[in-house]
């Protein structure tokens, strides 16, 4: 008797103790196990699962106040979902209560491992035969930057991807892109032909006339080392610009 009254005294002072700072009487071990998102995954598989539990897997451990899955919804509801989750800084994401250096690697981790998972998948295929193919290979990496960032594409005789590089990261200017820096890279990776890509963080692809110029500037330099320029390509949000698709390539190789 008098040890259930010690023990209940001591339930007591810990729960006043837990109400107090705030603390949390459950933890998602605590839920059923049906209701767990480890648990879940791993007997329904990943693809069952919500946004929100994917990311509380990563999270592990919420705050005083929230679960990991609290956490996480509230993390994806300021984001805007997992893109906007994505094009936030991870220090943006450590200074979040609950997240934390360790935790905004992590994510960040996670979500640059699923962007290049899609892009080697995308790799399986021999060639790049159309703008349509070079974008679903690139877009993910530059459709949600807040900074422009101008990318080439070399190609090989066959239109097979030999390899990419980033050449600038600001705000594009023609006098900033250098056609030799272009043509040094190329020539070093072998490469028949190239697409240029860059995308404007305003979401509309549409070309200023600075594009265009960059673009003839390029095309003209190239041709003189036998390097072919087969497009220009302009990411926006969810759609982009061509410049082969809609004829402009010859007007900027001045044909």
């Amino acid at each position: 008797m008098k040890s259930s009254i010690l023990w209940l005294a001591f339930f007591a002072v810990r729960v006043y103790i837990v109400l107090m700072s705030g603390d949390q009487l459950y933890r998602i071990s605590d839920w059923p196990e049906d209701e767990r998102p480890r648990e879940r995954l791993l007997k329904y598989g990943a693809e069952t699962l919500a946004d929100a539990e994917l990311l509380a897997i990563l999270l592990r451990t919420g705050n005083r106040n929230m679960t990991a899955v609290d956490l996480a919804r509230q993390l994806l509801h300021e984001s805007s979902g997992l893109r906007g989750l994505d094009s936030r800084a991870a220090a943006d994401l450590a200074a979040i209560k609950g997240i934390g250096t360790a935790k905004a690697a992590q994510i960040k981790a996670a979500l640059e491992i699923g962007k290049r998972s899609a892009q080697q998948s995308w790799t399986a295929h021999d060639r790049i035969r159309c703008s349509e193919d070079a974008y679903r290979y690139i877009h993910l990496r530059l459709r949600d930057l807040q900074r422009e960032e101008f990318r080439v594409l070399f190609l090989n005789s066959r239109n097979e991807l030999l390899g990419e590089k980033t050449l600038f990261s600001g705000s594009l200017r023609e006098s900033v892109v250098s056609p030799r820096e272009i043509i040094i890279h190329s020539l070093q990776q072998a490469a028949a032909s190239i697409i240029l890509f860059h995308n404007h963080p305003s979401g509309d692809p549409s070309p200023s006339q600075e594009d265009r110029a960059i673009t003839r500037k390029i095309t003209i330099a190239c041709r003189y080392c036998d390097i072919s320029v087969l497009d220009h390509i302009i990411v926006g949000k969810d759609s982009y610009f061509s410049f082969a698709d809609q004829g402009l390539m010859g007007e900027s190789a001045g044909e």
